[in-house]
């Protein structure tokens, strides 16, 4: 927007310099400059209003670090009473994607051997920076694809059940269409999302186990 400089101004300016030409011991001479009157800017000075110092640089969004007292996922030798497989019984090639994993997050990948043969697959990551029931969603899809879930056959309706003394959200689910067969279980609280794999199993026998390997795998 353009601004208009009043003449008021301009006329006052005016009969000042005028009055100022009269000297008191009745001489002429130069006027005075009034000692109110701004002088002009220095050659090579910056004209305009001061600049501002910079702000301090934002820290970059892409990094996460973990909240004083947050909670921590462990690679834990036993899990709910389950020993660590090692050597060959270690998971390798596992195609489960745990989604984006920033600085300062932990991620573990463990069997666990099953009483009755097999492994228990169990993923698990903390210092999750969006909210962590999605965060168990995505690791929940990676679950299902690798075990083979038929898409077609639907999403497995996930099933609340009691999360014990770490609170938050546990829920399993059946991805079998049978009363037994695999079972996947995930829990979300603030921080940590979690997973695991029960092949040949029930949803009560499942989630009871999966409560008990989470109280090892979250400090």
């Amino acid at each position: 927007m353009r601004v208009q400089r009043p003449t008021v101004l301009t006329a006052a300016v005016l009969g000042l310099v005028l009055l100022s030409g009269c000297r008191a011991d009745g001489t002429d001479g130069p006027a005075a400059v009034p000692t109110g009157s701004a002088s002009a800017p220095a050659p090579g000075a910056p004209s305009g209003p001061a600049q501002s110092s910079p702000a301090a640089p934002a820290r970059p969004s892409g990094e996460a670090r973990p909240s004083a007292g947050a909670r921590r996922v462990v690679d834990a030798p036993k899990a709910g009473g389950l020993a660590r497989a090692t050597g060959a019984g270690a998971p390798s090639d596992v195609a489960v994607d745990p989604g984006e994993m920033r600085d300062g997050m932990n991620l573990v990948m463990n069997n666990y051997v099953l009483p009755k043969g097999g492994s228990a697959l169990t993923i698990a990551v903390d210092n999750v920076p969006e909210e962590t029931g999605k965060r168990r969603e995505h690791l929940w899809r990676g679950m299902l694809e690798h075990i083979k879930w038929d898409p077609e056959l639907g999403q497995p309706e996930a099933q609340p059940v009691d999360a014990g003394p770490l609170g938050g959200s546990v829920e399993c689910m059946l991805a079998s269409l049978a009363e037994d067969g695999d079972v996947v279980c995930g829990w979300a609280d603030d921080g940590t999302a979690g997973v695991a794999h029960f092949p040949d199993s029930t949803l009560p026998q499942a989630a009871k186990l999966f409560v008990a390997m989470r109280g090892d795998l979250e400090k």
